[in-house]
């Protein structure tokens, strides 16, 4: 039998699927009043000269324009998971999706730490992450691991693994890799599907993403991709470094991957969107080398 969480989150993508239809049956009907214009306005300009229709349209493509959503997220039950920090929702609407916003990780061990997240091709992480920051989510918890993949892990007030937000959101940006076959090693000389200074969310189960991203502090390749490609580190990358070389400890549940030193997060804060500005990377390609990445 299905779990709940599975109902929930079959019920969402069911919604989702139905708010794409709509959107393609507006861009259809759009389509054939413009035409339909198109025609009538040359009748309109010989007959009254008057182009009162066509304002009138694309008052209504606004309206409908607007009623989008641009992010699904999907409720999830705190008494199920006590892990679960209720702090809002995010808009769903009118969400950025072109360009960056610079996000800052401020952690006690050393400089700042800087990254750039993609609003091309994950507006809706972006738009998570900056949500729960400005509710200072982030602050004063702990990075909790240093995974064997070779990525610090962030993000989750309780440290368990299971900490986040009382929503979640689908995968936007997973990386594409040549291999069909999970079990395929990686092809020699192939680039690496997570470059050093890729910044990626994490979720348990996959695809159920809330608060938890990734710092990655060294190249990992896999044919499996789970982590969804949000931006990239462009300042304090040594700090990065720095982390992941430090030694861990058992985390209680017989996994050594606890930093032996408590990395907490300061403050975590995201800037306002930038557009025109050089995009983060794509899920398939090597985030672009920045001067001031360490």
């Amino acid at each position: 039998m299905a779990s709940s969480r599975d109902r929930q989150r079959k019920l969402a993508r069911a919604k989702l699927d139905r708010q794409l239809a709509r959107r393609a049956a507006v861009t259809r009907r759009r389509r054939q009043i413009q035409a339909g214009v198109g025609a009538a306005l040359i009748l309109v300009l010989v007959v009254a000269g008057s182009a009162w229709a066509l304002g009138a349209f694309d008052s209504d493509d606004k309206q409908n324009t607007a009623a989008e959503d641009t992010c699904l997220w999907t409720p999830q039950d705190a008494t199920a998971n006590t892990n679960l920090k209720d702090v809002g929702t995010p808009e769903a609407k009118g969400l950025p999706t072109e360009g960056t916003r610079a996000m800052t990780v401020t952690t006690n061990q050393g400089a700042p730490i800087t990254a750039e997240l993609s609003l091309t091709n994950s507006p809706c992480a972006a738009a998570s992450i900056a949500h729960l920051a400005s509710r200072s989510f982030y602050d004063n918890t702990k990075c909790h691991e240093i995974t064997a993949d070779g990525a610090l892990r962030c993000g989750d007030p309780s440290g368990t693994g299971l900490g986040g937000p009382t929503y979640s959101f689908y995968d936007e940006e997973l990386p594409t890799v040549p291999s069909a076959s999970p079990s395929a090693s990686p092809a020699p000389g192939q680039p690496p599907t997570y470059p050093k200074g890729t910044v990626a969310m994490i979720a348990n189960p996959p695809g159920n993403n809330g608060s938890q991203f990734l710092l990655f502090f060294k190249d990992f390749t896999t044919t499996d991709p789970k982590y969804p490609v949000i931006g990239r580190v462009t300042g304090g990358l040594d700090v990065v470094e720095k982390i992941g070389a430090l030694p861990t400890v058992d985390n209680g549940t017989g996994a050594k991957v606890k930093p032996s030193t408590d990395v907490t997060i300061q403050s975590l804060t995201v800037g306002e969107p930038v557009t025109g500005a050089a995009p983060a990377p794509s899920a398939s390609g090597t985030p672009a080398s920045s001067p001031s990445a360490g």
